[in-house]
């Protein structure tokens, strides 16, 4: 069976800073996407795209020199779908203070060469967190649908 979950750190550097001196939205949601696709292809194990984003919450700016760990989860699984929740944990390197920063939700859909939609396993829930998870990743999915 596949991971359904995967873990990503980056430096936040000088060049993915905004006007404000802090890192760039349009950086991060680069980031966010990059996390959702290995999770999405890490889990499925094949090519996948980006469908929509539902929702990307910025908590709290994150600044230049900290470090941004991302941790993605497969929530849900459709038929080709899968739902990535994606949390992201700030860390001052200097003070060791640890923060949450990010949170986001992605739909990725798995394709063929053809760019056709192509079934995904669905996913095996095997705890309460999972299960929480799963059920909120519906929630969205049908508060959706009338888009």
């Amino acid at each position: 069976m596949r991971t359904h979950t995967t873990e990503m750190s980056v430096l936040v550097t000088p060049e993915m800073s905004n006007f404000g001196g802090k890192m760039h939205g349009g950086e991060l949601l680069k980031l966010l996407d990059k996390v959702a696709y290995t999770a999405a292809i890490r889990y499925c194990g094949s090519y996948v795209v980006t469908l929509s984003v539902d929702n990307v919450l910025f908590k709290e700016p994150v600044a230049i020199g900290e470090l941004l760990t991302l941790l993605a989860s497969v929530n849900y699984t459709g038929t080709s779908s899968m739902e990535i929740g994606i949390k992201v944990i700030s860390e001052n390197l200097e003070t060791g203070v640890v923060r949450h920063t990010n949170t986001s939700y992605f739909t990725m859909v798995a394709i063929d060469a053809q760019g056709k939609a192509i079934p995904v396993e669905k996913l095996e829930v095997k705890s309460e967190d999972q299960q929480r998870r799963w059920d909120q990743a519906e929630a969205r999915r049908k508060a959706r649908k009338p888009r």
